[in-house]
């Protein structure tokens, strides 16, 4: 018998060949498309495997609308505006949904972004989106998951209350939509429609809403939210006139006649009494700079109504990104697991510059990029340090020098310098750090083109040596940021230590010698709140006390006023200074002491102290998986030379901490982070400090893995291995023993031939040798 859950996996794979539309308008499946499938995958072609529901329910905060490799247009359904889980738009756990937005951020912990809702209905006009509690008497519609066919490129929906039939898919700047009708209907544009989390003022926007003719309807909005007073313009064409325009502020209609309306609470009602005659088309180009830039990039982008040609080449596109990474072995769980994480690595930075090269920068004046540039939004930085970015080096180095250069120019643009979360020209402030320098300072020790640090170096060394605000001030002062004066301390402490490192790297690739000498130093800051009798790092007064008492767990040191770790708690952020993982060691005691303070943080009690934010998930111990701050520490064992316990725990992490569900991501997935991790700890490798320039070894999860890398093709190979044989037994680099528990990223860049040779028990001589484990990072004249 076959289930609800296999005939959605069935209907899944079909989409993925291409049969999506055929399913949905109940015509016969061709004979043989199974077995395409199965071809299509031998062929190397992953993008079958790729699932854009997983990480659409818990905590992924994922979206499955419609996008192509970092497009600027995310188009697809939201279900719900109002509570965290549903920072996407869309959660899996919905019923009902409000209609089909135009951007979304991909797995973020914050919302915004759902700009120009359509809503197609049929019967009288209702304004009202209600809620998801009560649905009733309001523009949203009942829609269920069997009804639904999400791929890359492609969603699609049948809404239960109307019959109308969804097809959605985009270009890079611009989304088509395709309705049907079985009667006559209207499409609503809620152009009020935006994220109202609980934890943030009301939203507020502005607008303007203009019909330029019967099959032409432009707007433009400022928006008050998180990134507050982001601009964006549209322009919107049907394939069939409109019968009439109803325009209404604030739920009231405009007088007889008008043809636009400007203020708040702006909608549109599009009237279609023919609706039911033919497919319904509508195609909208966005732009960030004027609606002159939307129109441009609809024509040029959308010429014509041809739907299926714009899917293919959205298809075509997820093909050829996923084309530079092919794996072999694993299960078929683990294979679909692989691939959606290779297309969530790539769902964000999000394009942000029109057809022309026009974009709106951080200072809020509109640019022109020099030939060959881009500009992009919605960098994670707090988290895509990590994994993201690094991994980009290695499989995509052009596009991650783009995201570099694109960051050094946003650091000279905005007001605030060095990006923390930037989102379409806005700075969101959100999370601690400037960890826009870890991007570049990797990017340059990897050899990164095109960075102009002559007019770089100057505006991070105002940061460095002069700013005050967020700390800054007693941090140099003290060696420390003091938790009775500054939220947070103890995370930015640690955090701007190791943007110190990074911007001594940026320092010494200027010729700043003096400054990047300094920046060593200084980036040992951290150990100034490492405590020696309990070996935590700790929150730490002005006066040079610890408060107490002391809890590890906790996440504050009096009860709750302001917090002293981000996302965290001593727990996770005593290992957190990735740069200088030799000084963590001498602080605990020794190698033996790091390794038996790494077992106790995996065997700890999982219980979370009050306060403690929802972020903080996927515990195993106090090990959180579901948040950043965690991401390096099981390859850590490499250090204590014991490298065969981070096998086998991230192999378990692997297992455990990932499913080809919608829920199957432990923690958001934060602009592609959460699935980095994955992707690299699959390969076996991953970057502890990515500023260093050296890779971990870690446990490979698939027999073969190619990519295509700068110098050639680099080949991954782990024979023998399986869900038990995941210690690495011996290491070979182009056939020869290699005995080190890393590698250069220097050496894998050139391509070549990697081998783990697996086996089920652990060789507990790899990598245990002191010439075999990581290097120091920090040059010994620093300290």
């Amino acid at each position: 018998m076959t289930t609800r859950r296999q005939w959605l996996k069935s209907t899944a794979a079909l989409a993925g060949a291409g049969l999506g539309g055929a399913l949905l308008r109940h015509e016969v499946v061709p004979h043989g498309a199974v077995a395409d499938v199965i071809e299509a995958t031998s062929a190397g072609d992953m993008s079958v495997l790729i699932d854009p529901m997983i990480g659409t329910g818990g905590h992924g905060h994922t979206t499955p609308a419609a996008t192509v490799p970092f497009g600027m247009v995310q188009l697809g359904p939201d279900t719900d505006d109002r509570r965290w889980d549903a920072c996407s738009g869309y959660h899996h756990d919905d019923t009902t949904l409000l209609g089909f937005s135009h951007n979304h951020l991909s797995g973020t912990g914050v919302g915004d972004m759902l700009d120009v809702l359509v809503v197609p209905r049929t019967g009288p006009v209702v304004l009202s989106p209600g809620t998801r509690q009560k649905p009733e008497g309001s523009y949203r519609q009942a829609f269920d998951h069997a009804d639904e066919i999400a791929e890359p490129g492609y969603y699609a929906v049948r809404l239960k209350d109307s019959g109308i039939e969804v097809e959605l898919t985009a270009t890079a700047r611009a989304g088509m939509h395709r309705y049907r009708f079985p009667a006559a209907g209207h499409l609503l544009i809620d152009f009020d429609h935006a994220m109202q989390l609980p934890h943030h003022h009301h939203t507020r926007v502005e607008g303007m809403l203009q019909q330029l003719a019967p099959d032409l309807l432009v707007g433009s909005r400022r928006v008050h939210q998180w990134a507050n007073g982001r601009e964006i313009h549209f322009a919107m064409r049907l394939s069939v006139p409109a019968a009439e325009m109803q325009f209404f502020a604030h739920d009231a209609p405009a007088a007889a006649g008008a043809t636009g309306l400007v203020g708040g609470g702006l909608k549109v009602a599009i009237m279609l009494p023919d609706a039911a005659s033919a497919p319904v088309m509508v195609k909208v180009g966005m732009s960030g700079v004027d609606l002159a830039g939307a129109m441009a990039n609809l024509d040029a982008e959308m010429p014509d109504w041809d739907f299926e040609r714009i899917r293919r080449a959205a298809r075509t596109a997820w093909r050829e990104r996923l084309d530079s990474v092919r794996f072999v072995g694993g299960s078929p769980a683990e294979r679909r697991i692989m691939a959606t994480a290779l297309y969530h690595a790539a769902a964000a930075p999000n394009l942000f510059a029109d057809a022309d090269g026009r974009y709106r920068g951080m200072d809020r004046a509109v640019h022109t990029l020099a030939k060959g540039e881009g500009n992009w939004s919605a960098y994670s930085l707090w988290d895509t340090y990590r994994a993201f970015h690094p991994l980009l080096t290695l499989i995509d180095p052009d596009k991650n020098a783009a995201f570099a250069r694109n960051l050094a120019r946003m650091t000279l643009e905005s007001p605030s310098g060095p990006p923390v979360w930037p989102l379409q020209g806005i700075e969101t402030h959100c999370m601690i750090g400037w960890h826009s320098v870890v991007v570049i300072a990797e990017a340059l020790t990897k050899g990164a083109p095109g960075i102009d640090l002559a007019t770089l170096w100057p505006r991070l060394r105002r940061l460095a040596f002069e700013e005050k605000g967020n700390g800054l001030e007693p941090y140099r002062r003290l060696g420390y940021v003091p938790a009775d004066m500054v939220s947070e301390a103890a995370s930015k402490t640690i955090e701007y230590s190791y943007d110190d490192w990074a911007m001594s790297k940026i320092a010494e690739a200027a010729g700043a010698t003096q400054d990047a000498y300094a920046l060593r130093r200084r980036s040992l800051s951290w150990r100034s709140i490492f405590d020696i009798d309990t070996k935590f790092v700790r929150p730490r007064f002005s006066d040079g006390n610890w408060p107490g008492p002391f809890d590890p767990r906790a996440v504050d040191h009096d009860g709750g006023y302001w917090r002293d770790f981000t996302e965290c708690n001593a727990w996770q952020a005593t290992f957190l200074a990735q740069h200088d993982i030799h000084g963590l060691m001498d602080l605990m005691g020794g190698d033996a002491a790091l390794e038996a303070k790494l077992d106790a943080l995996f065997s700890a009690d999982s219980r979370l102290a009050p306060g403690t934010p929802p972020d903080v998930a996927g515990l195993v111990g106090q090990y959180a998986h579901g948040n950043e701050p965690s991401h390096h520490i099981a390859y850590l064992y490499a250090w204590c030379g014991a490298p065969w316990k981070t096998q086998a725990r991230v192999r378990s992490l692997m297992a455990t901490m990932y499913r080809d569900q919608p829920d199957g991501l432990a923690g958001n997935e934060d602009c592609g982070q959460m699935s980095a991790w994955f992707v690299l700890s699959a390969f076996g490798i991953y970057p502890v400090d990515p500023v260093s320039g050296i890779w971990i070894f870690g446990s490979p999860l698939f027999e073969r893995v190619e990519l295509t890398v700068a110098g050639g093709r680099l080949v991954i190979e782990a024979p023998g291995v399986s869900a038990e044989a995941v210690y690495v037994q011996n290491v070979f680099w182009n056939g020869k023993a290699w005995d080190k528990s890393w590698i250069p990223h220097a050496e894998l860049v050139r391509g070549g031939h990697l081998v783990f040779e697996m086996g089920t028990t652990p060789n507990r001589e790899f990598g245990r040798a002191p010439e075999a484990r990581p290097p120091l990072a920090l040059e010994a004249g620093a300290a």
